[in-house]
């Protein structure tokens, strides 16, 4: 009897050990139990950069906290290399973009669009020409001075082979010349350099350079658009000028928000949820709107095939532009 009751006694004490060990293992498998790393793969104070940061505490809100990790270098490559090869846990995300997708088209990294599970759409981006305060007054000056000092004129781009280079690149066809691309790791970099009179021109987005167009260090030319900007209504579109810069089809630039590929349906369906109400808020679309940032709601599934279009555009765009080079 006491030998009964004693392994009795000892069944009921590891019952009890495996349940307290059980406890902590099931309340980390309830996402999210802990922060998650959001992988920027540019220098901080670029416009990614700034987007994650005004969209972390929103998300905090839905839910989700986020540690904003700059990893730049390679375009974008080095940081969604990072991403891509993290355990499908969701609690790490990466910032993919364009000019990253541009530089799978020129099988420069060995990344693939499916080694990531799209969350969300951040946004839509237009590109502009600007150059410093002090340099020709309009984009018809301006490719007249490349026209004068051919092969001369240098345009400051973040990153290379991405859609920033591409109109770079297209600007300068449109001129009938060669000229200098000069890239950097981020956007914040350039507009700095621009400003200080280091480079001639730049290729970047509204919210890149938008603090130093208001205190008129530097000017934005040109549109690479069909449109005008609502936030710069005086800049005219390259086309209203008579440059063509999408020879070879369109192509825009956008930042989404991915996890690794085999993420489990359930944490992607509270990331897509967390972050769609996070970019729909209206804080966040109001910072769109001063910067002249295109928000729209696309998420999970729809936006992997809208992925898988840019990148289609872009295996055709940029192998044309960059094959000259």
């Amino acid at each position: 009897m006491r030998n009964t009751s004693s392994r009795a006694w000892i069944k009921a004490a590891l019952g009890a050990m495996a349940l307290l060990v059980a406890l902590p293992a099931a309340a980390e498998d309830k996402f999210p139990s802990r922060e998650v790393r959001l992988v920027v793969p540019w220098n901080a104070g670029g416009s990614n950069d700034i987007a994650a940061r005004v969209l972390a505490p929103i998300l905090a809100e839905n839910g989700i906290r986020i540690i904003v990790d700059n990893v730049p270098g390679g375009t974008g490559t080095i940081g969604m290399s990072r991403v891509a090869n993290a355990p499908p846990d969701g609690y790490m995300l990466g910032m993919g973009t364009s000019s990253t997708l541009s530089m799978i088209a020129q099988k420069k990294t060995l990344l693939r669009n499916d080694q990531f599970a799209s969350i969300a759409r951040i946004s839509t981006d237009p590109l502009m020409l600007l150059v410093a305060s002090e340099g020709p007054k309009d984009v018809v000056a301006f490719i007249e001075e490349m026209k004068k000092k051919p092969g001369k004129v240098t345009i400051g781009t973040p990153g290379s082979y991405n859609l920033n280079h591409i109109f770079a690149s297209m600007t300068a066809r449109a001129a009938g010349v060669d000229y200098v691309n000069v890239p950097y790791p981020g956007g914040a970099k350039v507009i700095t350099d621009l400003a200080g009179g280091q480079i001639d021109a730049a290729v970047l987005k509204p919210s890149e350079s938008i603090g130093q167009i208001k205190a008129g260090q530097v000017r934005p030319i040109a549109v690479f658009g069909n449109e005008r900007l609502s936030v710069f209504p005086d800049v005219p579109t390259m086309k209203e000028k008579g440059y063509d810069v999408f020879p070879y089809g369109p192509v825009v630039q956008m930042a989404y928000i991915v996890a690794p590929a085999k993420v489990p349906p359930d944490v992607r369906a509270k990331l897509i949820s967390a972050f769609e109400k996070s970019i729909q808020d209206p804080r966040f679309k109001a910072f769109a709107v001063e910067n002249g940032v295109v928000v729209d709601n696309l998420t999970g599934d729809a936006l992997d095939k809208e992925v898988e279009a840019v990148q289609t555009s872009l295996n055709a765009v940029a192998t044309q532009v960059f094959k000259a080079e």
